[in-house]
């Protein structure tokens, strides 16, 4: 189990700060979801953890080791990987294809067939489609290829961002099911997320952001208790779970 550590971070766009001093800790095992509206920098912090937008100041580190500097695929090789928002399918190859694609550093084609029977397990929908362009599958069965793909590197680590993105309620519901099973599996999360009542279902802890800056942290009971953030962000999650 591996854990995210992330300390006074800044992190600019054309010398404009997006990130503002934010500190968090992804502890090993767990889902940690991060929360806020559109524009509060949630994307950006995954952005620096996978140093495609590095941070200008602060310190990131995996299981205690410094990644701030280190190229995207040096991270990757330290066991995390990303579920993208929106998906993004090779949509001219095959499902088995595009699942491939995730073991791209993995050298044991034993390794990769046993890695794929988990993900068919996993999405036995995705087995009976395998030969199937993904360009062609709904939303939530992109969403399928996407975390498995994900899951074929092996990480310790997984950033998923904006998993319920475009997807019906039925499959975003189906989806969060998979993240509590892939946590359950000793894989820690990291989940980027707006759906609030969704989110705060399965996270065991949790963070909430604005304008660049965490504003409110605490376990997901605490989070729907708080007032402020119930007032600000949740609107009647505390009838919902």
């Amino acid at each position: 189990m591996s854990t995210i550590s992330i300390e006074n971070i800044y992190t600019a766009y054309d010398k404009a700060d997006v990130l503002l001093g934010v500190s968090l800790t992804v502890a090993p095992g767990t889902i940690t979801c991060l929360l806020g509206s559109n524009g509060a920098g949630k994307s950006t912090i995954i952005r620096s953890i996978l140093g495609l937008t590095p941070p200008r100041a602060g310190s990131i580190k995996i299981n205690g080791r410094e990644i701030v500097g280190l190229p995207t695929h040096r991270v990757i090789a330290e066991g995390v990987a990303c579920i993208p928002e929106g998906r993004r399918m090779f949509p001219k190859l095959t499902v088995e294809e595009n699942l491939r694609l995730g073991a791209f550093q993995v050298k044991d084609d034993g390794l990769i067939r046993r890695r794929l029977a988990d993900v068919y397990e996993t999405f036995p929908r995705l087995a009976e489609r395998r030969d199937q362009l993904a360009g062609t599958m709904s939303g939530g069965e992109q969403a399928m290829v996407s975390i498995g793909r994900g899951l074929m590197g092996g990480p310790t680590v997984l950033l998923i961002d904006e998993p319920s993105l475009g997807l019906s309620p039925l499959f975003v519901k189906e989806n969060f099911k998979i993240i509590e099973r892939i946590r359950d599996q000793g894989i820690t999360v990291f989940l980027v997320e707006q759906n609030v009542h969704q989110t705060l279902a399965i996270a065991d802890y949790g963070y909430v952001m604005s304008g660049g800056r965490l504003v409110a942290q605490g376990t997901a009971e605490e989070l729907k208790k708080n007032p402020e953030v119930h007032a600000a962000y949740f609107g009647n999650v505390t009838q919902t779970s």
